[in-house]
């Protein structure tokens, strides 16, 4: 009742729009035919026209002759009958016999082959009612029906604030990059191209500091004009500088401050001059998730259009995932089609990580009253792509690397057109998903330290009941990530005991986890003894970002994600980084255009210019 009464103030004042331009637009009011279509009766086949009763008794065996110019008239499909006729015989039905006769052999009926008067369109019928969306189908009709403008609900007028004073324009950033502190806006843009993709037109305010005094300012004269809503983005909290509230408050009243979703609990719904004024969070999968939730169906609202049903479909998580009670969580999820299942892999769940909505195939809503879900049992995901893709993608779960990117990309410029859908859990992760038959294939660098090989052991023992393809993807150098320049002179991994240095690790059951426990075994160096060694990230980039951020003075990884960021590498070991491929699905359609890419000069070339690799082995099946 709340959003009728701000739906009622827009749909109040409907504008007339020519039927050209009325494509996507709601019908403000029904609109009834002003002329009939077909306006005359007219040929729907080339042929002659005749009167049907003309032609009655016609056989092959007593044809029938007829005149032309007195009782038959050649015209053309789409031509107006002549005066007195009422059928049209194809050309093919008729023997010409001279310039003046022709004879048939069959009779017609009356108006066979002939569009009648109002056949489409009866003048004065009601082409479409109010309320009806407008799709480029119509236009014909309406035309047709001697229709050339129509009334439509106005396309609601919505004004973004960008708050902070932390935001920079994208346009402002400088050649060397952004200084600390510095963050680039992007809400309003992401935000105004979903108004308009459901119906609205969006004004994009300038960037505001956060100044309660110039929010408010914005806010009032944007409601004094013509616009019929203001979304302030930024400042929907409780915190010393958000400001959202407050101005609401001020300029007119605060209907509902936080609700129980999560991303997106902050969000505010006012109303100011009889119009809404929504407090969007400032952390992106919050605003987009608020915007879905409660500015879609109104702005959609406004216009006389239903909200927009998302296809749903059962989907089995690869893990238990706990939830919040008291909370609805928006989980972002990859989604894989593995045999007759649907697979879902959790993105991460992080407020302000924008890629966990551009990455993610469907969400799974976990209601408020339970703790979360069972990795064994289906749920139901609302989907943010068409089931095709689904169907068109290869789900690998395991270990991180670099290369897969590149696959990825490779994949999808392919003439097939295949995704790639990797979920990072480490090698171990990878070995179970395998097991359990939650994805095609696992990314692995488990090393078996009583014969220096790689995976096979770890296949052996946890895969002894299926049959396993194991093909090389890479041979890659592995070491210690640190700043440019060695500030803390670290020499190798003996180093990550001193007290003054931090390191950053990889999580537990991760192949690179496993290396550095062993190789701190063989030096005697224990775990307790390291300064972050509890730190975890779950790629090998996360672990690079750590230390150029300062977060961390070492980690762990590929000389790929050290060279990518342009840090210092004190290499450890080379080690064989293969795919898992269950023999059940090897020769599948996908699996084999995986590989073929795989085995391509084109993708080895890419894969050396990253460096740090080997591709001596890329593409050779080792059991």
């Amino acid at each position: 009742m709340m959003f009728q009464e701000f739906c009622n103030l827009n749909m109040a004042d409907p504008e007339t729009v020519t039927v050209t331009d009325i494509v996507g637009r709601v019908l403000a009011a029904p609109v009834t035919a002003k002329l009939s279509s077909p306006n005359f009766h007219g040929a729907a086949m080339d042929g002659i026209a005749v009167r049907a009763k003309d032609t009655f008794g016609a056989l092959e065996t007593r044809p029938k002759i007829l005149h032309i110019g007195k009782n038959a008239f050649y015209l053309n499909t789409g031509h107006i009958m002549p005066e007195n006729t009422d059928a049209v015989i194809m050309i093919e039905n008729i023997n010409l016999l001279d310039d003046q006769q022709v004879q048939i052999e069959a009779p017609v009926f009356p108006w066979q082959n002939v569009r009648k008067m109002g056949e489409d369109i009866v003048a004065t019928e009601l082409l479409f009612p109010r309320n009806h969306l407008v799709t480029p189908y119509c236009i014909g009709a309406l035309l047709s029906g001697g229709i050339f403008s129509a009334c439509v609900h106005k396309k609601p007028k919505i004004l973004v604030i960008p708050t902070g004073s932390e935001l920079i324009n994208w346009q402002d950033v400088q050649p060397g990059g952004l200084q600390p502190g510095q963050v680039i806006e992007s809400n309003s843009f992401v935000l105004g191209k979903l108004i308009e993709a459901c119906g609205g037109r969006y004004i994009r305010h300038d960037l505001i500091e956060d100044n309660p005094a110039l929010i408010q300012k914005a806010v009032d004269k944007a409601l004094k004009d013509d616009k019929a809503m203001v979304l302030i983005i930024g400042g929907s909290s409780a915190g010393s500088e958000d400001f959202a509230r407050p101005v609401i408050e001020k300029l007119g009243q605060v209907l509902i401050h936080g609700v129980t979703i999560m991303p997106g609990k902050p969000v505010i719904i006012g109303k100011v001059r009889q119009k809404p004024v929504f407090g969007v969070p400032g952390y992106p999968v919050s605003a987009i998730i608020a915007f879905e939730q409660f500015i879609r169906p109104l702005i959609l609202m406004m216009q006389g259009r239903p909200d927009i049903e998302p296809v749903k479909i059962q989907v089995e998580p690869t893990k238990k995932i706990a939830s919040k009670i008291g909370v609805e969580e928006f989980l972002r999820v990859k989604l894989g089609k593995v045999g007759d299942r649907i697979i879902a892999n959790p993105l991460p769940r992080g407020a302000g990580s924008i890629t966990s909505i551009t990455e993610a195939d469907g969400i799974i809503r976990i209601p408020n009253h339970i703790e979360g879900l069972k990795g064994d049992q289906p749920v139901t995901a609302e989907l943010l792509k068409p089931v095709s893709e689904l169907k068109n993608t290869i789900v690998i779960v395991g270990s991180h690397d670099n290369t897969l990117d590149v696959l990825a990309d490779q994949l999808k410029a392919a003439p097939d057109r295949i995704s790639l859908s990797s979920s990072h859990v480490g090698s171990m992760g990878g070995l179970m998903a395998v097991k359990r038959g939650l994805c095609h294939l696992a990314g692995s660098h488990l090393l078996n330290a009583d014969d220096g090989t790689y995976n096979i052991a770890f296949i052996k023992r946890y895969l002894p009941n299926i049959k396993i393809r194991l093909v090389n993807l890479v041979l890659r150098d592995q070491g210690l990530i640190i700043p440019r320049g060695n500030p803390k002179k670290i020499k190798g991994i003996d180093d990550l005991g001193r007290k003054d240095i931090k390191f950053i690790n990889r999580q537990g059951g991760s192949g690179t986890r496993i290396l550095l426990d062993y190789r701190l075994k063989k030096i005697g160096l224990e775990p307790e003894a390291i300064n972050g060694y509890q730190n975890e990230e779950f790629t090998h980039m996360s672990v690079a970002v750590g230390v150029l951020s300062g977060i961390a003075d070492a980690g762990l990884g590929i000389y790929a994600a050290a060279k990518a960021l342009n840090l210092d590498f004190i290499p450890v070991v080379t080690e064989q980084y293969d795919l898992i491929i269950p023999e059940a699905g090897f020769n599948s359609t996908k699996i084999q255009a995986l590989l073929k890419i795989i085995n391509s000069t084109s993708f080895k070339k890419q894969v050396a210019n990253l460096g740090g690799y080997d591709t001596s082995k890329t593409g050779q099946i080792l059991i």
